[in-house]
C-alpha cells in the first residue's frame, strides 16, 4: 500500500508543480481518500479517507480564505515537492522527508 500512496501523493505534487511554495502562506488542501479513489486506489480511500496534504502556494487562489494557526500543522512533514503531510501518512509513505515548518499563521484557500 505504501507504493500506491506515494503514487498518489506524486501526482498531487505533479498536479501544482510550478505553484507550490515551500514556505508559501497562502496553500489548499487536497483530501488524500478522494484522490485516492480517482486514481483506483480503494485501499488507500478507506485508509486515508479523512487525511488531507497540504499545498503551500506561491500566489493566492480566486475564492475563499481563512487563516489557519499555523500551530495546527504540528508533526506534519514536507517532501522535496513542497507538499507536507502529516507525519502518520509520511511513515506510511515510506519517503524522505523533513519537518515541516509552517508560517505563524497560514491562509486556507479554497478554489
Amino acid at each position: 500500500m505504501n507504493r500506491q500512496i506515494q503514487n498518489v501523493l506524486a501526482g498531487i505534487a505533479d498536479e501544482y508543480r510550478g505553484h507550490i511554495a515551500d514556505n508559501g502562506r497562502n496553500y489548499v488542501e487536497i483530501d488524500i481518500g478522494k484522490r485516492a479513489e480517482a486514481m483506483g486506489y480503494p485501499e488507500v480511500k478507506e485508509r486515508y479517507h479523512q487525511a488531507g496534504v497540504i499545498v503551500p502556494l506561491k500566489d493566492p487562489v480566486p475564492g475563499m480564505k481563512v487563516r489557519i494557526d499555523g500551530r495546527t500543522f504540528v508533526n506534519y512533514a514536507q517532501y522535496d515537492s513542497g507538499i507536507a503531510v502529516p507525519g502518520y501518512i509520511a511513515k506510511d509513505a515510506g519517503m524522505a522527508y523533513k519537518t515541516f515548518i509552517p508560517n505563524d499563521s497560514m491562509i486556507l484557500n479554497f478554489a
